[in-house]
């Protein structure tokens, strides 16, 4: 364990909040119950947290490590929105999508002047689905040039996350470290900063996997 070293002040983040709302209004069936009228969404509020360099590990413990662990994507529960998302960046933003076998830990990326959308094939649908919302947003128009890579990559996962939380996917387990990674730097901000073209990006992703999605049953495969 680890204890805040006197005298730290807290960081302030925006953290997401699952929220849950049946269609006709009444109160937010519970966790793990199944009802077809419910659908999933994510809110965000204010957090305090510290970073690593402000905390001391606890005497005579063992400390545990800090750095966010990486949990990879398994199953194929949401393989099939992996067709209409890929006919929304061909037929809407002129892009194709480009299956490939990667090498390395690359899972894709977004070719702007190939008007190409790369998903890495060696992996399961599940995770074929969070690379494609990801690349998907770049391809909206979250790019490096204009917001620089760290502020971009925080956008579109923070996006990616949402959206995949909307269809019950759980992506927490790579999308969290993801984001604290670009976050070394106080790059974090940028969901504070950018939260209105967060919330657009995902409105628009949402529009286009919910009318396909399954009902919500107490959330989907996520990380294993």
């Amino acid at each position: 364990g680890y204890c805040v070293r006197r005298g730290e002040r807290a960081l302030r983040i925006l953290a997401p909040v699952p929220l849950r709302k049946r269609a006709d209004g009444e109160e937010p069936a519970p966790r793990g119950k199944s009802d077809d009228q419910e659908r999933g969404r994510v809110a965000f509020r204010a957090a305090a947290v510290f970073d690593r360099s402000q905390v001391d590990p606890l005497p005579d413990v063992d400390p545990t490590p800090v750095g966010a662990p990486c949990e990879p994507l398994s199953g194929d529960s949401h393989a099939h929105l992996l067709e209409p998302l890929r006919a929304f960046c061909v037929d809407e933003l002129g892009y194709t999508v480009v299956l490939r076998a990667l090498q390395g830990p690359v899972g894709g990326w977004c070719d702007r002047e190939a008007r190409e959308l790369v998903v890495d094939a060696r992996g399961p649908a599940n995770a074929q689905l969070r690379v494609l919302v990801h690349e998907t947003a770049h391809a909206l128009g979250v790019n490096y040039q204009t917001h620089g890579r760290a502020h971009a990559e925080v956008i579109v996962d923070c996006t990616t996350y949402i959206v995949c939380a909307s269809v019950g996917l759980d992506v927490g387990g790579e999308s969290i470290p993801y984001v604290a990674g670009w976050g070394e730097d106080d790059q974090v901000g940028a969901v504070t900063e950018f939260a209105g073209v967060i919330d657009e990006l995902a409105r628009r992703l949402e529009d286009v996997l919910g009318a396909h999605a399954a009902p919500l049953a107490g959330g989907g495969e996520g990380a294993a």
